[in-house]
C-alpha cells in the first residue's frame, strides 16, 4: 500500500502538535511507524488520505457499534445542528438519554451526562468520596479509568500498594490515597478490605478490562467486590465507559448479574461523539450539587447535538431484535478464527471476548490465558507489531497496541469476517 499523503501531512501534524497526535493511544509507538490520516468512514471501512480501504476493528475506540456514518445517527444530527448547537439550558434529549440509560441499566436510578469517559470517571470517584466521608479508594493494575490524577498510579512489588504517581505533574500526595490491586485478584480484596475496609470510600474497576487488552472479570472476582463493599459501607463503581451496552444491552452489569452502587458510562452512548454519563442509586446521586454539597459542572455536559447521536444510537440497539446475540456471534467466529490461524502456523496466541470486544494475545506459552496485567506484560509485543503491520498491508485496521481491546459493529459482514481470517492465514503462513 501507498502510505506517502499520509506520512506528508503527519510529518507536519508532528510540529504543531506533541507526537502529532491528540491523544496517546493514537501514536503508532508500540508498533513503529506513523499513524495513517483517517479522511472518511462508511459502515464497517474506513479510508485514509491516501484513498486505502481498510475494514475497521477499532471503530473509534469503541463508541461506533453500529457502524461508521450509520444514516439513522447522520440524521439525527444533522436535525439537531439545524436547530441550535448548544443552549446552556436543559433540552428535551437529555431527558429522553437519561430515561433510556436507566431503562437499560440495572444499576441507574439517577444519572448525570458528562462530556468524556475521564468526567465521568473522576466524578464517580469525588461522589464516593463525598457520600461516604472516606478518603481511600481501590483500583485495580492494567485498569484504567482516564487521565485521573488519583488514578495514574502503578502497583509496587507487593500485591497490595499504595499508589505511586506513573506520570509528571501527578503529585505523590494526590495518589497516597489510592490503593492498587490485582486484577481477578479475590484473596487481595479480601485482605485489603480486611485491613483498611472502614477506611475505603470506593473500589473502581472496569467489569471487563479493555485497556490492557480484553480481560473479562471473573464472576468470583465481581461477587467479591460486591460483597466486601457491601459489608464495609463502601461504593461499588463499575467503570463501563468501554464495556457499556458493548457486552450486553444491559452492559457487564446485567451480562454478570452484579449491580454496582454507580457507574460510569461513555463511548457508546455518544455514538461518535462525546457524550459520556455517571449514575446509580438515587441516595447517593443526590449529593450531587445541585441537591447535595458534592461539585460536580460541566458547561457542554448534555450537548444537544452530541446527545442526538447518542440517543438514536441507543434506539438502534434497543430496537433491533437480537442486536447482541448476532454481533457477539459475529465476534466469535472472528476472534476464534484468528486464534486458530495462529495455531495453525505454529504461533502460540490466545483470543479473548467478550460482547462485541476481543483481543489477539501473543501470550507466554506458559500462560493458559491472559487474566491480570501481569500474564499481559508477557506477551510478545514484537510479534503482534509485525501482526498490525502485516495486517494493515492487508487492508485490516487494528489497535495499534497488544494492550488494546478490538471492537466489532453491526455493520461488519460476514464477508469482512472472511476477509479478515483470509488476511490472517496468509500473514501467519509467511511468518
Amino acid at each position: 500500500m501507498n502510505f506517502t499523503t499520509s506520512r506528508a501531512i503527519f510529518a507536519k501534524t508532528e510540529k504543531l502538535i506533541p507526537g502529532g497526535v491528540n491523544s496517546p493511544a493514537r501514536a503508532f509507538g508500540a508498533v513503529g511507524g506513523n499513524p495513517l490520516i483517517i479522511d472518511r468512514g462508511a459502515g464497517s471501512k474506513i479510508y485514509d488520505a491516501d484513498g486505502n480501504e481498510f475494514i475497521d476493528y477499532v471503530l473509534s475506540w469503541g463508541p461506533l457499534i453500529a457502524g461508521h456514518a450509520h444514516p439513522a445517527v447522520i440524521e439525527a444530527v444533522g436535525r439537531a445542528v439545524r436547530e441550535g448547537l448548544g443552549f446552556g439550558a436543559p433540552t428535551r434529549g437529555e431527558t429522553e438519554i437519561a430515561e433510556l440509560l436507566i431503562a437499560l441499566s440495572p444499576s441507574l436510578e439517577k444519572v448525570r451526562l458528562v462530556s468524556s469517559g475521564t468526567e465521568a470517571t473522576s466524578s464517580a470517584i469525588r461522589l464516593a468520596r463525598g457520600y461516604t466521608g472516606r478518603d481511600k479508594i481501590v483500583k485495580f493494575r492494567g485498569c484504567y479509568h482516564g487521565h485521573v490524577d488519583s488514578l495514574l498510579v502503578a502497583a509496587g512489588s507487593a500485591a497490595a500498594t499504595f499508589g505511586v504517581p506513573n506520570s509528571p505533574g501527578i503529585t505523590a500526595g494526590c495518589a497516597a490515597d489510592t490503593l492498587v490491586l490485582e486484577y481477578n485478584d479475590s484473596e487481595g480484596v479480601k485482605d485489603a478490605f480486611s485491613r483498611w475496609g472502614k477506611e475505603i470510600a470506593g473500589v473502581i474497576v472496569e467489569p471487563v478490562a479493555g485497556n490492557m487488552g480484553v480481560v473479562p472479570g471473573t464472576p468470583e472476582f465481581l461477587g467479591t467486590l460486591r460483597e466486601a463493599t457491601r459489608a464495609a459501607g463502601s461504593v461499588l463503581i463499575f467503570d463501563e465507559v468501554m464495556s457499556g451496552l458493548r457486552v450486553a444491552l444491559g452492559s457487564a452489569q446485567a451480562r454478570y448479574g452484579i449491580t454496582p452502587d454507580l457507574s460510569t458510562f461513555g463511548k457508546v452512548i455518544g455514538g461518535g461523539l462525546p457524550v459520556a454519563a455517571y449514575g446509580g442509586k438515587a441516595e447517593i446521586m443526590d449529593a450531587v450539587i445541585p441537591v447535595g454539597k458534592v461539585f460536580q459542572a460541566g458547561t457542554l455536559s448534555g450537548n444537544p447535538v452530541a446527545v442526538a447521536a447518542g440517543l438514536a444510537t441507543l434506539k438502534i440497539l434497543a430496537g433491533t431484535e437480537n442486536f447482541h446475540a448476532d454481533l457477539e456471534a459475529k465476534t466469535t467466529r472472528l476472534a476464534e478464527g484468528l486464534e486458530e490461524a495462529a495455531r495453525r502456523a505454529g504461533i502460540t496466541a490466545t483470543a479473548q471476548k467478550c460482547g462485541a470486544m476481543f483481543t489477539l494475545f501473543f501470550n507466554d506459552p506458559a500462560d493458559r490465558g491472559v487474566t491480570d496485567w501481569q500474564s499481559a506484560a508477557r506477551c510478545d509485543e514484537k510479534l503482534f507489531a509485525r501482526y498490525f503491520w502485516g495486517m494493515i498491508e492487508r487492508g485490516i485496521y487494528l489497535p495499534c497496541s497488544q494492550f488494546e481491546a478490538n471492537f466489532t459493529s453491526s455493520a461488519h459482514t460476514d464477508e469482512d469476517i472472511d476477509r479478515t481470517l483470509d488476511a490472517a492465514r496468509e500473514l501467519f503462513a509467511s511468518f
